[in-house]
């Protein structure tokens, strides 16, 4: 009898630890997925001049290693020449905005970037170009769609839109940059993944086991196609395969729409590339970072980051960061595995 009793302790508090870091995952998820909505409540655009960052730093580092007299006379001559530029000037010089994207399962910085399209779409005009710096492993279709229409909100008012891809960019990831009007990608950046995931534990032999009975009741036929903890049946399966096929034709469609020339029979397998690789495949047109774009760019741009700096609340900051940290996994994952 004691026997019996320790064992239904011991799997009672399995049974409650299980849940409690389901509910906690779950509610983290939901709390970061609330503040990457609209954003009303507070936040403002945070607004950086990068040609006055870069001239610091070369300034910082001639001064840290030049004669003293040497820079002096090298700091007088690029004062004079400074006023010189601005004299000839007169007319603003087009200019470069920067927009920084880093993606989670939930894209939860897309309500970051629609306030700062928005205020960017008020601003830019002739001769502007945005840079996007996207840095994504993908995640919910939905949430990575609406990521995508907003660089599409920029494409649509004719602003020319490069995407800069130094890490990853692939599934919903790739869904975003395959807007750009150009896509540049480091040499060994992770590019592709075009498909479509489903996967889900499920629990109904181990209840069924312990003598644990779920029940799920719903009103339409397809309203549960799989279950964590009922049993799972293959019509349902079926259904399941059905819909992930129809979202990969969706999302194949919507690459072809903006990178015509893809042959999509041979890079929408799921996939993933390397930068030289997929560059030979045209998912990207130029081997680059985006630090030796934003170089090349100054001389003849001013160039600005805009970041949308929005209110968090403690468990926001953490449900974001879980977040981060399991798709830093996966990709670390993605990039260990030979293939």
């Amino acid at each position: 009898m004691l026997e019996a009793l320790i064992d239904y302790g011991l799997f009672t508090a399995k049974t409650l630890t299980l849940l409690a870091l389901l509910g906690l995952f779950a509610a983290l998820l939901v709390r970061a997925r609330h503040h990457g909505g609209h954003d009303g409540d507070g936040g403002r655009l945070e607004i950086t001049n990068l040609n006055d960052r870069f001239d610091d730093m070369a300034d910082g580092l001639k001064r840290a290693t030049q004669p003293p007299k040497a820079y002096k006379r090298w700091a007088k001559a690029e004062h004079k020449a400074h006023k010189a530029r601005a004299k000839a000037d007169s007319a603003a010089r087009p200019r470069l905005f920067v927009l920084d994207f880093k993606g989670d399962l939930l894209a939860t910085e897309v309500g970051g970037l629609r306030e700062t399209v928005s205020a960017l779409l008020q601003e830019a005009g002739e001769g502007d170009e945005v840079l996007l710096r996207l840095d994504n492993a993908g995640g919910a279709v939905h949430e990575h769609g609406l990521a995508a229409s907003q660089l599409l909100r920029i494409r649509r008012r004719g602003i020319p839109l490069t995407v800069a891809v130094d890490r990853v960019a692939a599934s919903g990831g790739y869904l975003m940059a395959c807007v750009a009007d150009r896509i540049v990608a480091a040499p060994f950046a992770i590019i592709g993944s075009i498909g479509v995931i489903a996967q889900l534990p499920n629990f109904h032999r181990w209840l069924e086991h312990q003598g644990i009975d779920f029940e799920l009741h719903t009103a339409g036929d397809y309203k549960r196609t799989l279950t964590l903890f009922g049993e799972n049946t293959e019509a349902g399966r079926a259904k399941l395969r059905e819909h992930l096929e129809e979202t990969h034709q969706l999302f194949k469609d919507f690459i072809r729409e903006y990178r015509k020339e893809l042959d999509l029979d041979k890079v929408a397998t799921g996939e993933y590339w390397y930068g030289e690789q997929a560059l030979s495949l045209g998912l990207v047109d130029e081997l680059s970072t985006s630090d030796d774009h934003l170089l090349a760019a100054r001389t003849a741009r001013d160039l600005y980051r805009l970041h949308w700096q929005a209110k968090k609340s403690p468990w926001q900051r953490l449900g974001v960061g879980l977040q981060a940290l399991l798709m830093r996994l996966a990709a670390a994952f993605r990039a260990g595995v030979p293939r």
